[in-house]
């Protein structure tokens, strides 16, 4: 059975957010931070700021969906802790 995991980036050099949904956090992250990912290339470094674990895929996803709905950086900030 996979875990699966949603998780917030955050990059510091650039105050940016990223939400994501992967069964393999670590690898997920690297690929993040060594340009493999297209749409998190740019803002690199990232850093695992807050992640989720779930044992259904469609929870969370679900819970993917909602976070990225938020689109309000004070409740990315408060849920990470980096208030």
């Amino acid at each position: 059975m996979h875990m699966h995991f949603v998780y917030l980036l955050y990059s510091d050099n650039f105050d940016s957010f990223y939400i994501g949904y992967t069964t393999a956090l670590e690898r997920r992250l690297l690929e993040h931070n060594t340009g493999l990912t297209k749409s998190t290339k740019a803002k690199k470094p990232w850093r695992l700021v807050y992640h989720e674990t779930f044992d259904s895929q469609v929870d969370a996803l679900r819970r993917e969906k909602f976070l990225k709905a938020q689109k309000n950086k004070s409740f990315y900030r408060r849920i990470s802790g980096l208030i």
